[in-house]
């Protein structure tokens, strides 16, 4: 049987690139370098009304894509050195957890991107906040998910993001015990290693797959949530980032999560609106610094966000 060679893949670039056949790269990557900063919405993306377009040049998003990848290996390495043994464990006020690993990761990566963009703001979990002010600003969650990291769970990973003047531009997601990496950028979607991501066509709650994140979403801050559940074909509780790379994929059609912090979904956001869904508070606001956060396909966007408000019967 005559063997069939697959093309060669681009060597010049890197992931997710590099995995493409070489003309058809850096076509794609050409016609990308071509865009103005500030094209229109509607060329930039098929669901216009819920994305931005780059604040940047495509070389600075790849610039900074490429820094979040060289340090979430970094982060990986950390991770999986401390996952599943004899780890310092410290409780925080809000009965949270904070490991060795949590602050070795944030440490690392506050000294990398102050190295490589003097200046910037950062905002991380562990360490606070620094020139938030700042005209570009990183969004550091070292490990999110800790108490599945603490409890032996492989569910947890590193979250990276930028933003320009308060517009988030790249989201990196990485989770080493999965083997699993997301990363999206304005204008050049979202990616699991070498494919492109594209959230699900379902269109009716009836027929939804509808994620969550703990019990608090239970507190009353979103009274029609049990109805809700209840219409949807099937509910899940797959909390903290790996709710949102579910809708990103395509996996489920919603990510509904209340209590979070803007780092816990500054990388969400960029890789949910970039692989065509949309990311909100319960209230509709686009933000990641309100009380909640519902990431959908889009498409049933709407419907959601009326029937969690609506009030409890009775």
């Amino acid at each position: 049987m005559r063997q069939l060679l697959r093309p060669r893949a681009c060597r010049e670039c890197r992931p997710p690139w590099s995995d493409r056949v070489s003309a058809e790269c850096h076509k794609l990557r050409s016609r990308l370098g071509a865009l103005p900063g500030r094209l229109s919405r509607r060329l930039t993306s098929r669901y216009d009304p819920h994305m931005t377009e780059p604040a940047v040049s495509t070389a600075e998003l790849l610039r900074w894509r490429d820094t979040a990848l060289a340090i979430c290996d970094e982060a990986d390495r950390i991770a999986l050195a401390g996952f599943r043994r004899d780890i310092e464990v410290d409780t925080k006020p809000d009965r949270s957890y904070v490991t060795a690993a949590d602050r070795s990761i944030e440490r690392m990566a506050r000294e990398r991107l102050r190295g490589a963009y003097p200046g910037c703001g950062l905002i991380g979990e562990e360490e606070g906040t620094d020139a938030a002010g700042a005209s570009v600003c990183w969004y550091v969650d070292p490990i999110d998910a800790t108490a599945n990291f603490v409890r032996g769970i492989p569910v947890f990973a590193t979250l990276l993001a930028v933003a320009v003047d308060g517009e988030l531009q790249l989201g990196v997601v990485s989770a080493p015990a999965l083997r699993e990496r997301w990363v999206a950028w304005r204008g050049g979607g979202a990616w699991r290693g070498d494919q492109r991501l594209a959230v699900s066509r379902v269109s009716r709650l009836e027929d939804a797959q509808l994620l969550y994140g703990s019990e608090r979403l239970r507190d009353g801050r979103l009274p029609g949530l049990e109805a809700t559940l209840a219409s949807a074909w099937r509910d899940r509780g797959f909390g903290d980032f790996w709710g949102y790379m579910l809708v990103a994929e395509g996996a489920a059609e919603a990510m509904i999560e209340v209590g979070a912090h803007t780092w816990d979904w500054a990388a969400p956001m960029v890789v949910v609106e970039e692989a065509g869904g949309r990311f909100t508070t319960a209230a509709g606001e686009r933000r990641i610094d309100g009380p909640s956060a519902v990431a959908t396909n889009g498409l049933l966007h709407e419907e959601l966000l009326r029937r969690l408000n609506e009030p409890r019967p009775g």
